[in-house]
């Protein structure tokens, strides 16, 4: 409903400096702040103390992870050499690193999380349909990476303590499919978690100014020390692989550098629930540079060294019956299999640590400011962090992810959704705004504002998003079409990049001359 006639609201007196710049503007104007769309949290970030070491920790907490190094790992059984998965991803987090620019620059300009940042392109309202689709996502990894950790750590505990086996085998009871012992290292990884985003984005910069560089020393521990047990007999060839060359070498490496921007999908859309945090562009860029392109390359050199050298020195004795491919691209069987105490407590501290690093940063925040975004009255960002915790939970992340149909068709079907949300909120910010925003705007509900839209929806942004996430989820989910190039494969690993330039252009090309962006050119802006 349309406020533009009802009398500002008497403000009542404060402390000097106690108000936003936005809401003094809104109540200028005659209208009123909407408790449907503003929260302190929602608000412009007023504080901007992410400094390049801040986000330079973020990236380390979020490329180094069990995750991380299984996806880089993963490729070496493509039939890709050293050399070539080393290219591959470094030409990967090249790309990675301008997009992700576009996205810290959205965020720290207008000084708005994501979901508020969806409104300019969505709508008011619709920026939920946006929001709610990153939170699927966000708390389904969240309880599925919680719950690989915590299985990660017992088998580790197990390695030393074997006897706390009889605790967690097959004739143990299970309660909705974990033992107890199951459930408390589970509970416990959840807890810690939440402790830390309970805490605010405070506590998070914090947690991940110390985290990321000591889960990076680990690693590069990890690496040292792999090299010199294979000493002579490093090899960046893994046995059992046949080498591609030709076309099907050629399809494979293009694949991996799609993967690899691909991982990031997620924080491509989000990254400005950070950046919106930092003092100027310069710093984002910096930051990125040091913690994308730096970190990720040494990060590929780890991978590479770590993969290629278990292969090269682990024997028949080390594997113990298991695959050779499963050990080599899982650290946590990796540590398993050499075998020292040592090695094995430290290693399962850092696993802990590198899951609730990469946990908060790519699921818990988003997730937090999603749903906050659906009820600002009622969720504040703690709140929002709360509700998703415990979601978490009750989805049994356990029965997910040992289910192909759930992983590959829910999970899948959602993340085809990202290329196209990012490439219409970035071409309407980019393109058709031109990186000007009505900040104020953003948290009223007058229907003469700028992003009120249809009753709070922008159906142009629905007409872009729809039939390039039609198009992005065919290619990432029939299965005729992910293995029929040269090399074994296939159209899966481009749907973000279809699904991004199919809905940015789109988006443009019916947007660019409408009455309402005209207008949005010109008016006046925060």
């Amino acid at each position: 409903m349309a406020r533009k006639n009802q009398s500002p609201a008497v403000k009542a007196p404060r402390e000097p400096g106690d108000e936003y710049p936005e809401k003094v503007r809104i109540l200028a104007e005659g209208r009123l702040v909407s408790d449907r769309l503003w929260n302190a949290d929602l608000a412009p970030a007023r504080q901007r103390n992410w400094k390049v070491r801040s986000l330079f920790a973020l990236w380390m907490c979020d490329v180094h992870s069990i995750a991380g190094y299984t996806f880089a790992a993963g490729l070496f059984i493509t039939g890709l050499v050293g050399w070539q998965v080393f290219l591959a991803l470094v030409l990967g987090i090249t790309l990675v690193y301008f997009l992700m620019n576009f996205a810290g620059t959205a965020g720290q300009k207008t000084g708005v999380p994501y979901p508020v940042l969806a409104r300019m392109s969505f709508g008011l309202f619709g920026a939920n349909l946006a929001a709610l689709i990153r939170a699927l996502i966000a708390i389904a990894w969240y309880g599925i990476q919680t719950w690989l950790a915590s299985e990660a750590v017992l088998v580790l505990l197990f390695s030393v303590w074997p006897q706390l086996t009889s605790l967690d085998g097959p004739d143990v009871p299970r309660i909705l499919g974990l033992t107890p012992l199951g459930w408390a290292a589970f509970l416990v990884l959840w807890a810690v978690q939440l402790l830390v985003i309970r805490r605010g984005m405070e506590t998070v910069r914090r947690f991940q100014d110390w985290a990321g560089p000591a889960i990076w020393v680990a690693m590069f521990a990890l690496a040292i020390y792999i090299l010199a047990q294979a000493g002579n007999k490093f090899s960046l060839s893994i046995p059992g692989v046949a080498p591609l060359d030709g076309p099907a070498a050629l399809t494979q490496f293009f694949s991996a550098i799609a993967l690899t921007v691909t991982y990031f999908a997620a924080l491509l859309l989000n990254f400005c629930d950070f950046s919106r945090f930092s003092p100027d562009r310069k710093t984002i860029l910096r930051g990125n540079f040091w913690g994308l392109p730096v970190n990720f390359i040494a990060f590929a050199l780890v991978t590479v060294v770590v993969t290629a050298g278990a292969a090269s020195y682990f024997t028949a004795d080390q594997y113990a019956g298991q695959d050779m491919f499963k050990v080599i691209t899982d650290p946590v069987a990796i540590v398993q299999a050499i075998r020292n105490p040592w090695i094995t407590i430290i290693a399962a501290v850092t696993f802990v640590v590198a899951t609730i690093g990469i946990n908060v940063v790519a699921n818990f925040v988003s997730a937090s400011y999603d749903l906050a975004n659906v009820a600002p009255h009622r969720i504040d960002f703690r709140r929002g962090g709360l509700i998703s915790a415990v979601l978490a939970i009750l989805i049994l992340p356990w029965n997910l992810f040992s289910s192909p149909v759930v992983i590959v068709y829910f999970l899948g079907g959602l993340g085809a959704l990202l290329g196209p949300l990012f490439g219409v909120i970035f071409t309407d910010f980019f393109r058709i705004r031109h990186q000007r925003c009505k900040v104020s705007d953003l948290y009223h509900e007058d229907e003469n504002g700028l992003y009120f839209y249809t009753k709070g929806w922008n159906l142009k942004a629905l007409a872009a998003l729809i039939p390039a996430a039609v198009v992005a989820g065919v290619l990432a989910l029939v299965p005729a079409l992910q293995t029929f190039l040269p090399g074994g494969s296939g159209l899966g690993p481009y749907s973000w990049f279809v699904g991004a330039i199919l809905a940015s252009l789109i988006y443009y090309t019916i947007t660019r001359n409408d009455a309402r962006t005209v207008r949005a050119r010109t008016e006046e802006h925060d």
